[in-house]
């Protein structure tokens, strides 16, 4: 097993913004930051589906 603290050491990517507005670059992430989920559309219209009509956050 490797060392878990390995991955807390790794360099974070780049961010843009400040506070609370800080987030990281869409533009420097990519397949090895964890970015990759094919499926996300699918999890979305599904996720929409099942929330009630009258639901709030539908509405986003």
């Amino acid at each position: 097993m490797t060392d878990p603290l390995d991955k807390a050491t790794a360099k974070a990517p780049p961010t843009v913004g400040e506070g609370c507005l800080s987030r990281y670059d869409p533009e420097a992430l990519g397949p090895e930051d964890g970015t990759e989920f094919p499926d996300a559309a699918q999890l979305w219209e599904t996720l929409q589906k099942q929330s009630p009509p009258d639901d709030p956050e539908r509405k986003r």
